[in-house]
C-alpha cells in the first residue's frame, strides 16, 4: 500500500467507474509500462546527448545563470541559497584537506 491512503478518492472512484476485467487490466497494464519504458529510454537518451555534447548545465547554457555564478563551487552556491551569511568551507579529498574558504554573503546583498 502507500505511504498516505486517500481513502475518500478510492471511495470515489469505486463507486462513478465500473470494474474492468482482469484480463482487459493486465493488457492495458503491458501496453503502458511499454510506453513508459520507451520515454524513459528516450529521456535518458537526451540526457546524455546533452551532457555529451556539452550542454549539461542547461542555465548557463540558456542564459540564465552568470559566468561568476557557474564558476561558484557547489557549496557556495548552496550557501546563498540557505542564507548562511558566513561561514567556512572544507573540502577533503580521502582523509586529507584539500582547501579551505572562508565565505561572506553579506555584501551581495
Amino acid at each position: 500500500m502507500s505511504l498516505f491512503q486517500m481513502k475518500w478518492l478510492r471511495r470515489l472512484v469505486r463507486q462513478n467507474t465500473k470494474p474492468i476485467p482482469e484480463l482487459e487490466a493486465a493488457l492495458w497494464k503491458r501496453r503502458l509500462s511499454v510506453v513508459y519504458a520507451l520515454l524513459a529510454w528516450n529521456a535518458f537518451g537526451f540526457v546524455c546527448y546533452m551532457a555529451f555534447s556539452g550542454k549539461s548545465d542547461w542555465a548557463h547554457y540558456h542564459g540564465l545563470k552568470s559566468d561568476e555564478e557557474k564558476e561558484e563551487s557547489q557549496a557556495v552556491q548552496f550557501s546563498k541559497r540557505l542564507n548562511v551569511e558566513k561561514g567556512k568551507i572544507i573540502r577533503y579529498s580521502g582523509f586529507k584537506k584539500v582547501e579551505e574558504l572562508e565565505f561572506d554573503n553579506t555584501k551581495d546583498k
